[in-house]
C-alpha cells in the first residue's frame, strides 16, 4: 500500500562543499505541488530542483541542471519508497568542486530518500466513488453497513419504485462491498463508477 507524509520533512547535508536541502510534503494534486514548490524555491539557491507524484501523474524538473540528474532521481526516490501525493524539492547551493553527472544522480536521489526515509506517513487511502442502483427497501440495510465498509453516501435520490446512491469509499473495501450489495440486490442491484471529484471535496 503507497504511503504519504503525515508532515512537512526536511533534510539537509554537503557534499563536496556544496549544500543540498530537501523539503518535502504530501499535496491533493498537481495545482498545490505547483504552489508549494514556487513557495518554498529559494532564489539565492544555485538550483531548485523537484518532482512530485500524485497517482498516475508525475513530474519533474533538473531546473538547470544537466538533464536527468535531478528530478529524474528525485521522483525515483519518491517511488521507491513507494510513496504517493507527495512533492519534494532539492535546492542546491554550488560549493565550487563539479560533481559529475554520477555525483550529481546521487547526490539527488540520496538526499530526496534520506528527507522521505526519516520522515513520519501513514497509509494514503485512495477514495472511489460508485452510483447505487437498488430498490427503497434495500436502503435501510445499506445504511447500516456503511460503517464496515468506511463508506459515506454524498448523493441519495428516491422514486416510487427505484433509488440511487452516490457512496465514497476506500479503494480497498470496493471488492469487499461489491460482493455484499450484490448479495443484498441479489444481483439486480448496479454499481457505477460515479465523478471522482466527489471523493477530493
Amino acid at each position: 500500500m503507497s504511503t504519504t507524509l503525515v508532515a512537512p520533512a526536511r533534510f539537509e547535508q554537503r557534499i563536496r562543499h556544496s549544500r543540498f536541502l530537501a523539503l518535502a510534503t504530501s499535496v491533493d494534486d498537481i495545482a498545490a505541488a505547483t504552489a508549494w514548490i514556487a513557495a518554498q524555491s529559494d532564489a539565492a539557491a544555485s538550483h531548485n530542483c523537484w518532482a512530485h507524484r500524485i497517482g498516475d501523474a508525475c513530474r519533474c524538473s533538473d531546473d538547470g541542471e544537466p538533464a536527468g540528474t535531478a528530478g529524474r532521481p528525485i521522483l525515483q526516490a519518491i517511488d521507491g519508497q513507494d510513496m504517493d501525493h507527495v512533492a519534494v524539492l532539492v535546492s542546491r547551493w554550488f560549493g565550487g568542486i563539479k560533481l559529475g553527472a554520477g555525483g550529481l544522480v546521487r547526490a539527488y536521489a540520496g538526499t530526496a530518500a534520506e528527507c522521505l526515509r526519516t520522515a513520519p506517513r501513514r497509509a494514503l487511502i485512495v477514495p472511489v466513488v460508485r452510483v447505487l442502483h437498488c430498490t427503497p427497501a434495500e436502503l435501510a440495510r445499506l445504511h447500516a453497513r456503511l460503517p464496515a465498509f468506511e463508506a459515506a453516501l454524498t448523493r441519495e435520490r428516491h422514486a416510487a419504485d427505484s433509488a440511487q446512491c452516490e457512496l465514497t469509499l476506500p479503494a480497498a473495501q470496493l471488492a469487499a462491498f461489491t460482493a455484499w450489495f450484490a448479495d443484498l440486490t441479489r444481483g439486480r442491484g448496479r454499481i457505477a463508477p460515479g465523478d471522482a471529484a466527489t471523493a477530493r471535496d
